[in-house]
């Protein structure tokens, strides 16, 4: 056949695109095998019934047909409304695109901002597609890396040496991988750094209602920052709609108008009963949001108390998400060493810290996304495992 795209068949770069655990555990599973799954940030008790039914009455009341690309008017409104009580920036629907899902909204926002050849920051660790996100608009990545014994927080002088000719920078709090929530300082050292370079922001912020300690803090409010960041929103995460794929990006009304265009040529808007859906679930407030972070704040307690109970893995706090990294160098494995091998002996599936960048080397990733004994019993049994391994040397 013809050759395919230079752009496409490099999109993992040189190695495995970090899925490679997560593809072992579910082959297991397709072969009858049973695995506690911990991999990747699926809700485990799914979307609640209200929102479906919002859904399945827009369906039926006919709202199959083509949606208007930028979204509806009603639920611009209400995501800009909810953006501006939340950042303080004020916002109208002209600021906000509707969009398939945070991951397309993360596509759109680069293509809007790099041009091919252009040097696109991220920050490592990553969620495991920024790196084929840019790769995919023609940008060329290049990692900021963070320390684990720092909370994996972006450290100024880190940055100043990193923007040197670059386009953008991408970053993402509540974090994924790490459970970091961005504190103001930090913040501040980002705008400033940027603002001096003339770069876009552009802020992933799909867990922004999964807070456990300290505030969820906008970039896009600080000083100066709303003309050059674009904020990317999901309902996935706040309302469990991980299957529906519907998302936002909210930026300058420029911005978003060119991003129109590019949604006419592309995915051409997202179904009007998903966006009614969508509509019902933000209008429902906060309580159904506080619902669903709930049980992630409650397996972060847990998973504190059993960690406190042992020497040899280092739990990375926890501040937000519904995640929570360890450190397992004291077993002698990094963390690719350490999935699979867990994998194999307990049919328990993490994510290698590996799959996340060089920063997140020897530390795996654990989803919060069992019932809470099942949870229990899988993060007692991964830390017995653990100790086993680091007393055998």
């Amino acid at each position: 056949m013809p050759a395919l795209s230079h752009r496409i068949t490099t999109l993992n770069g040189d190695g495995s695109d970090g899925w490679d655990v997560f593809y072992r555990a579910r082959a297991m599973i397709a072969d009858g095998v049973p695995v506690t799954e911990l991999t990747i940030g699926e809700h485990d008790i799914g979307t609640d019934p209200s929102i479906l039914k919002a859904m399945y009455e827009s369906a039926l009341g006919g709202h199959t047909g083509y949606a208007i690309v930028p979204g509806i008017s009603a639920l611009r409104d209400e995501v800009a409304a909810r953006v501006e009580a939340q950042s303080g920036v004020p916002t109208r629907r002209e600021n906000v695109l509707i969009t398939p899902g945070g991951q397309a909204g993360l596509f759109a926002a680069h293509m809007a901002v790099c041009a091919p050849g252009d040097v696109a920051l991220f920050v490592d660790p990553y969620y495991a597609t920024y790196p084929g996100v840019l790769r995919s608009v023609g940008a060329v990545p290049r990692a900021v890396e963070t320390r684990s014994s720092q909370g994996f927080l972006p450290q100024r002088d880190v940055l100043k040496a990193a923007v040197e000719a670059a386009t953008s920078l991408l970053i993402n709090t509540p974090n994924n991988p790490t459970g970091a929530v961005y504190p103001r300082a930090t913040l501040h050292d980002i705008a400033e750094v940027v603002t001096a370079q003339d770069m876009w922001l552009i802020s992933d912020e799909v867990y922004d209602t999964q807070v456990w300690d300290g505030a969820h803090i906008s970039p896009r409010a600080l000083p100066g920052m709303a003309e050059r960041t674009l904020v990317i929103g999901s309902m996935s995460k706040s309302h469990a709609m991980t299957g529906s794929r519907i998302g936002w990006i909210v930026g300058p009304e420029d911005a978003i108008t060119c991003l129109v265009d590019l949604a006419t040529n592309t995915t051409y808007g997202v179904p009007g009963y998903i966006q009614d859906a969508a509509l019902f679930g933000l209008r429902t407030g906060l309580p159904l949001e506080a619902q669903v972070a709930e049980p992630f704040r409650r397996r972060r307690a847990i998973a504190e108390r059993i960690l406190a109970s042992q020497t040899v893995l280092r739990m990375i706090p926890a501040q937000g998400a519904m995640y929570v990294m360890l450190d397992v160098r004291a077993t002698g494995m990094n963390g690719e060493e350490f999935a699979f091998a867990l994998l194999d002996a307990h049919h328990i599936a993490v994510m290698p810290g590996e799959s996340f960048g060089r920063s997140a080397a020897g530390h795996v990733r654990v989803a919060m996304t069992q019932e809470d004994s099942r949870f229990k019993a899988a993060l007692r049994t991964l830390c017995e495992f653990a100790s086993a391994l680091a007393k055998a040397g």
